[in-house]
């Protein structure tokens, strides 16, 4: 994961929110799958439009993350370009698909672990795992740049005294 931002953050958590309360979900469509939901909170496409898009490849998200390019011209590669863009890594996009990051399944209870990545309420507690996983890395990462900043403003201040 790369540094988390705090709109990747709020993007996970509405589309749980929107999963939740009813939103068409297949996971065997790919602008209605575990990623294309994800894609359609953090793009404003359509799940029509993330389906078709697909479609011009080969392969479910899990494949066409693993094998993106970020040059090939084509539409989905320029669609996960766009959500690496938002703090994602491949890793995560493909573990997102089939709800299988050990770092966010750590996060869960022993017997809460064995989740169906094409079960909602799976996907939902998932993707609010996820955020809140995320939201707590970031708040350390701020906390450590705070108190490095503080640091070395200690010692810059000792070297003026």
């Amino acid at each position: 994961m790369t540094f988390p931002k705090q709109e990747l953050i709020d993007a996970l958590r509405e589309t749980a929110q929107r999963l939740e309360d009813g939103a068409p979900y297949a996971w065997t469509h790919m602008g209605a799958c575990n990623c294309g939901h994800l894609a359609q909170t953090l793009t404003a496409l359509s799940a029509a439009e993330i389906h078709a898009i697909a479609l011009e490849k080969e392969g479910d998200w899990h494949d066409q993350v693993i094998e993106h390019c970020p040059t090939s011209g084509l539409p989905m590669d320029y669609l996960i370009t766009e959500l690496l863009g938002q703090g994602l890594t491949r890793d995560n996009l493909a573990h997102l698909e089939r709800l299988s990051d050990p770092e966010i399944l750590r996060q869960l209870p022993v017997r809460e672990r064995n989740l169906s990545f094409r079960v909602r309420a799976d996907v939902v507690k998932y993707l609010r795992v996820m955020a809140n996983y995320l939201e707590h890395r970031l708040a350390e990462e701020l906390h450590r740049v705070t108190r490095e900043g503080m640091v070395r403003s200690s010692v810059n201040m000792s070297v003026i005294v």
